[in-house]
């Protein structure tokens, strides 16, 4: 009996998540276009102790061409070299500018002030916010701008290609990246129900009015997932925002250990938006959906016929695992020249939905020594 009734959750749930796969198919990426006019753009790094990926990304901002108006990094008051790995920057491009943000105001987390302090240091039209440890394409941000431009979009996001440090990040995080296509789909859409809104802090451009018009970043003051949080309180406002693959690559943890740390908080996709019976049933789905099948078919196929419903339920682990797999071949496009143990991260799905439960009831989260603000999830 409890055989069939883990086979029905399994079934109702991949139906679920499959159908969202199904409705979200068939977008395409960001394409070439025909750059923005000059200073359409202010690129926006916010900072804390970036001196080893700085560098990189604002070489990357500064091959970008001229629709790319101002380069201001936001630094939050870093304590090893970032601010001198900046000043090198703005001497070789005179776009580069450091602002040094003053203490978080009590509520805020760094990140969201950063971009909060950026936005209103700059006047042009888009702002588009860049982590330190992302390597743009020369065109992204001005293809990016053109697109949310022609499809009427206020915002849109890059789903950007990761690196992997080694062969164990590469079995937990793409198994941390597949609870994202289950729970929201494929990539390369726009929509305008703060529900369905699919986003990525790491590359965002956005329109500058609509941020100031929406308080956005101040309303993702204390999310946990601020990147997500503002494309909500955007499209709230009834703005259509994207999510789009493009010309971007990020290392976006040194090892397994701190990918397993750092990203669950931010993956729950935990904010004000999303009530606490909402989000366990999202969690729940990615339990049946994701992480149940695969160990459910191991143990029906040692079992053998030796079990009630063992064939029912050994179609549906059967279906659900060839999905997951679809899922697999489908994201490798997401990584740069993964290493083998990419293939093999569906075997690290229920750690992988573990951690994201252990997250979502946490409340205490620390970034680089710093104790987070949290906002109720009601």
């Amino acid at each position: 009996m409890l055989l069939a009734i883990l086979s029905a959750l399994e079934a109702a749930a991949g139906v679920h998540a499959v159908s969202r796969m199904v409705a979200t198919a068939g977008g395409a990426p960001l394409a070439s276009a025909a750059a923005p006019a000059p200073g359409t753009i202010a690129a926006i790094v916010p900072t804390l102790d970036e001196e080893r990926r700085v560098g990189r990304a604002l070489a990357a901002l500064a091959a970008c061409g001229a629709e790319v108006g101002e380069i201001l990094v936001v630094d939050g008051g870093s304590s090893d070299r970032t601010r001198d790995v900046v000043d090198a920057a703005a001497r070789l491009d005179p776009r580069v500018r450091l602002l040094a943000a003053p203490r978080s105001p009590p509520g805020w987390n760094g990140k969201a002030w950063n971009l909060q302090v950026g936005l209103h240091a700059t006047s042009a039209p888009w702002i588009a916010t860049v982590d330190a440890d992302v390597r743009v394409g020369p065109a992204l941000l001005g293809d990016a701008v053109a697109r949310a431009q022609t499809d009427g979009l206020t915002a849109l996001s890059v789903a950007t290609r990761q690196e992997l440090p080694d062969a164990a990040t590469a079995l937990l995080h793409p198994a941390l990246l597949a609870t994202l296509v289950y729970r929201a789909g494929l990539p390369n859409v726009a929509t305008g129900d703060p529900a369905k809104v699919q986003a990525n802090g790491q590359v965002m451009v956005a329109r500058r009015s609509a941020l100031l018009a929406s308080a956005a970043f101040h309303a993702a003051r204390a999310s946990r997932c601020e990147d997500v949080t503002t494309a909500r309180v955007l499209a709230a406002a009834g703005g259509r925002v994207g999510f789009y693959e493009g010309d971007a690559v990020v290392r976006m943890h040194e090892s397994w250990r701190e990918c397993a740390v750092g990203w669950p908080r931010s993956l729950t996709l935990r904010d004000g938006f999303v009530p606490p019976a909402r989000l366990a049933l999202a969690l729940g789905e990615l339990l049946f959906a994701q992480a149940l099948p695969l160990p459910t078919l191991i143990l029906l196929l040692a079992l053998g016929e030796r079990v009630p419903f063992g064939r029912a339920a050994t179609a549906v682990a059967v279906a659900l695992t060839l999905t997951r797999i679809g899922v697999l071949a489908g994201t490798r496009r997401a990584y740069v020249r993964p290493p083998f143990a990419y293939w093999l991260s569906p075997l690290a799905d229920l750690p992988a939905v573990a951690l994201l439960i252990r997250s979502a009831l946490r409340r205490r989260h620390v970034w680089r020594g710093r104790l987070l603000v949290t906002e109720s999830a009601g």
